[in-house]
């Protein structure tokens, strides 16, 4: 019989408690990785490159005015009889607007007429417009005392009016490609316009010279309206662009970025050059995306480089 001594039982001792130590370790590795915390997928969507035709262009202010004015102004001293506008009437050339009645014939009377019937004397002038256009301003009224050569109205001419844009000198170069311009009135009406001329002047603060611009216009359009003019200032066509929502960028705008998809799980960062903008998308300049490249297009912000992404339909 074999006592407990024994190197039989020294054996059988040494195997149970390794075979107790290596469960214990599968138990512990088993749970270890039952405990090991799951990487998280961010829902995204995904776009690709598209080629097109694209403007980077500016937006201007141009307001409404009647470039040339005649002022109606009194013939001789007298009082002014009667009144035949408004102001904002529309008058024509050759209408009737004033009569004066000189301060002699005012003074006498019709005591000439008395003495000598064959002697038509009336003492009253006849004042008319000199061209055709709108009243906009009235300055005396029936009954006031007048100097000779006193203004009496201003006629703004409706052949002058245009709209004058404020365009900035140093972009004077892009009128060579904007000789038609379309403005949008206040309330989302548009006109189509013409360079019809430049001033010969700029502002000394703003550095803007004024741009004429013609308008064709069933309607009437009212003075100092404010339009904008959709200037462009470069045009491209068959450029690579993204989505504007698919360019990222750091805080203080010098360096861009967007994820691109290596596999349909793990999202990269990649750093783009941008050129030209619109409302909507971006030109990227490098690198170049083939159209089997996947970028992300929202659910981007905040992804880190090799990010664990999943795709959703938008």
């Amino acid at each position: 019989m074999k006592t407990l001594s024994s190197p039989y039982f020294k054996f059988l001792t040494f195997a149970c408690a390794c075979l107790i130590l290596t469960i214990s370790a599968c138990n512990h590795d088993t749970a270890a990785a039952d405990d090991a915390p799951v990487q998280s997928q961010t829902p995204v969507t995904v776009t690709s490159i598209s080629n097109g035709t694209m403007a980077d262009s500016i937006t201007l202010n141009a307001t409404s005015s009647f470039m040339q004015k005649s002022y109606v102004k009194a013939n001789a001293i007298g009082y002014i009889q009667r009144v035949y506008v408004k102001p904002g009437q529309y008058v024509s050339a050759g209408q009737l607007l004033f009569t004066i009645k000189t301060k002699e014939a005012q003074s006498i009377g019709n005591t000439i007429n008395v003495l000598d019937t064959t002697f038509k004397f009336s003492g009253v002038n006849r004042i008319k417009a000199s061209s055709s256009g709108y009243i906009t301003q009235l300055l005396h009224q029936v009954g006031d005392y007048v100097q000779d050569g006193e203004q009496l109205a201003a006629i703004s001419d409706k052949e002058s009016f245009a709209f004058v844009m404020q365009l900035p000198y140093e972009l004077q170069s892009t009128l060579h490609n904007n000789q038609d311009i379309t403005l949008t009135l206040p309330g989302g009406h548009t006109l189509n316009g013409r360079v019809a001329s430049v001033l010969p002047s700029v502002d000394t603060l703003s550095q803007t010279q004024g741009v004429v611009i013609r308008v064709n216009s069933a309607d009437p359009i009212p003075e100092n309206l404010v339009a904008r003019a959709h200037i462009i200032k470069s045009a491209k066509s068959n450029v690579p662009s993204l989505p504007k929502s698919a360019v990222l960028a750091n805080e203080t705008q010098t360096d861009f970025w967007v994820m691109k998809l290596i596999n349909d799980t793990t999202a990269i960062k990649v750093a783009v050059q941008k050129g030209i903008e619109t409302g909507t998308q971006v030109e990227i300049l490098s690198p170049k995306f083939g159209p089997a490249d996947k970028i992300v297009v929202t659910g981007n912000y905040g992804l880190a480089d090799t990010a664990k992404v999943k795709i959703v339909k938008p």
